[in-house]
């Protein structure tokens, strides 16, 4: 199982398909993801446990345990844990393509590109 430790947390690839990907990510206490967007793939975000604060291009709003948010393709977007407790949630993407390259960061608190 595919397995990778960010800044913000970290993250394990469930299922790896030519029609979708999961994967579940961990954000820690304080951390938060870039403010990102994608060119060929749109995602689904299924909250497992805690309450994580999503942006959704100009919708800010707290998700907690089995709240969905639907994030199109081209939207900007991220998550952010502003609580004390690890927020983990369930990423369904799809589209035509699935690889880490697709992620264009509009903003990010760890100076990646």
């Amino acid at each position: 199982m595919e397995h990778d430790i960010r800044p913000w947390g970290e993250y394990w690839v469930l299922e790896d398909a030519p029609t979708h990907k999961v994967k579940r990510i961990q954000v820690n206490p304080g951390g938060r993801l870039s403010l990102q967007y994608h060119h060929k793939r749109a995602e689904v975000w299924t909250i497992v446990s805690g309450i994580g604060t999503v942006t959704i291009d100009n919708e800010i709003k707290d998700y907690k345990a089995g709240e969905v948010a639907e994030i199109p393709q081209g939207a900007h977007h991220r998550i952010e844990n502003k609580t004390d407790e690890p927020v983990v949630f369930i990423e369904v993407q799809y589209g035509s393509y699935f690889g880490e390259d697709d992620i264009v960061r509009i903003e990010d608190d760890y100076n990646r590109k």
